[in-house]
């Protein structure tokens, strides 16, 4: 299955590795990604695919909002599906 990780927060050095690197831990593999600096807020979005991963979509969700309150950002994850129905209107 896809999904839409995005991640926004006061830029700082490591934020992209950190994400990356959370998501591999799990099994889960980057299709693509684009981030850009918005002033001095780091944003993120990437397309996932989540067939190998190790643990549930719940639990990854729960574990990336973890590692974001943690780091002072917003990280999220949704279903590919979920997302485009939210942006079709």
């Amino acid at each position: 299955m896809r999904a839409i990780v995005t991640v926004i927060g006061r830029d700082r050095v490591g934020i992209a590795a950190g994400v990356c690197s959370l998501l591999a831990e799990n099994g889960v593999n980057i299709l693509d990604i684009s981030q850009t600096i918005l002033q001095e807020y780091f944003t993120m979005i990437m397309l996932v695919d989540t067939a190998g991963c190790k643990v549930s979509f719940d639990e990854l969700g729960k574990a990336l909002k973890k590692s974001g309150e943690e780091k002072t950002l917003s990280i999220r994850i949704q279903r590919e599906d979920i997302f485009e129905a939210m942006h079709r209107i």
